[in-house]
């Protein structure tokens, strides 16, 4: 495997496990990059820019990126945080205030808090999105306006896998008047000199590889290949809170759809490069570059606090989030017991770790059956903490 890009010294065991990758666990085309104290310690990329590329095809370059799926949940939280942290959105305050329509049919006593924690009692639609209407970020904050609760919000959590995205979306349209996509690429993405979109620019979409599912054998941690019954069987029910959160859109877009990587989907369509999305997790709890830190210490200690933890109404297995970002733990394996992040179904992860001053982003090509802790992303965390 031509492994391409630098480590530094001491850094090797992430560049072993990355090569084993593609040699054991079938990557095809990916990046790793790591910050330590906001320098770039690694920044690897290796195999072709398409998921079903041959040894004719474009290879993956320094700059190629890739959707990363539910990894863009912990982009779009930073937005709601800082809100939060200018004094414009109150963390504690009804999501109704800002978003009066959203009060509809009892859903008064839901707290942007609520929304950002997963437990706000949202996380399915009765009726579905089709992927037109999915791509219309007013249609889903209607939609969402419109439904009715699953349990009394703040009393449990569940994974809100899609309707996350419309909550947090019109939030930050209504307290802004920008569209999500627009005010991270203004407020997050571009002060840092992160290469990282929600809502691709066309400009940049030679950039984007084509993504497509591959058979990855095993896990590490979290939902596996071969999952618990349990959990086989709610994603086999059609009534199930499981089955129905994933299905808030059906038919699911064709994640290669240049309208659907155009569209500012918070959830879910996140494009980023493994630099980028390091970088941002980087920029969350350190100065990278000259550019500015985002989260102030008071922020940070919010956003990987523990708000929810134990049994997912919707992942059937235990999980933990603090304020829009899972925590380190079985569900989602971090570095150590302060990291903060989210992965992406089917492989992509970033992640910070501030006790280390690690930050950490993987992207690929090659989406697996995993939805919170993929083998390839757990090899080269693993490679991370054997460099320490």
């Amino acid at each position: 495997m031509d492994v391409n890009g630098t480590v530094a010294e001491g850094f090797e065991p992430v560049r072993e496990a990355f090569v084993r990758n593609f040699e054991v666990l079938r990557d095809r085309g990916a990046a790793v990059a790591v910050y330590r104290d906001g320098r770039l310690v690694v920044d690897l990329w290796a195999g072709t820019k398409d998921v079903d590329g041959t040894a004719d095809s474009a290879p993956w370059e320094r700059g190629t990126a890739q959707i990363v799926r539910s990894a863009t949940k912990g982009v779009a939280a930073a937005a709601l945080l800082l809100l939060h942290q200018r004094g414009l959105l109150d963390l504690d305050a009804p999501v109704g205030e800002y978003w009066p329509e959203f009060k509809a049919v009892g859903k008064e006593r839901v707290l942007v808090r609520h929304v950002l924690s997963h437990r706000a009692g949202l996380p399915v639609l009765d009726r579905p999105l089709t992927p037109e209407e999915a791509l219309d970020p007013l249609r889903g904050a209607e939609a969402v306006a419109r439904q009715a609760l699953v349990w009394e919000p703040g009393t449990d959590h569940g994974y809100h896998a899609l309707t996350y995205g419309w909550l947090l979306g019109e939030l930050v349209r209504r307290v802004t008047g920008r569209g999500v996509g627009e005010w991270i690429a203004e407020e997050i993405a571009g002060p840092v000199g992160a290469d990282l979109w929600v809502g691709l620019p066309a400009a940049e979409a030679g950039r984007v590889g084509r993504a497509g599912r591959v058979e990855a054998p095993g896990t590490a941690g979290g939902l596996r290949s071969r999952p618990k019954r349990s959990v086989a069987e709610a994603y086999d029910d059609p009534a199930s809170l499981t089955r129905r959160a994933f299905a808030a859109i059906t038919p699911f877009p064709d994640q290669n759809d240049p309208a659907y990587r155009a569209a500012a989907l918070p959830a879910t369509n996140g494009i980023a490069t493994a630099e980028g999305l390091a970088r941002f997790y980087a920029s969350l709890v350190g100065e990278v570059g000259g550019g500015p830190r985002l989260f102030t210490p008071g922020t940070l200690a919010a956003a990987r606090a523990e708000e929810s933890a134990g049994p997912d109404q919707v992942l059937v297995i235990n999980t933990r989030f603090g304020l829009g970002y899972m925590l380190h733990g079985s569900a989602s394996p971090f570095l150590d017991a302060g990291s903060f992040g989210h992965p992406g179904r089917g492989g992509s992860l970033g992640f910070a770790d501030p006790e280390s001053g690690i930050a950490f982003g993987y992207v690929t090509n090659g989406f697996s059956k995993t939805v919170t802790a993929d083998a390839r992303a757990q090899a080269l965390v693993r490679g991370v903490r054997a460099a320490l």
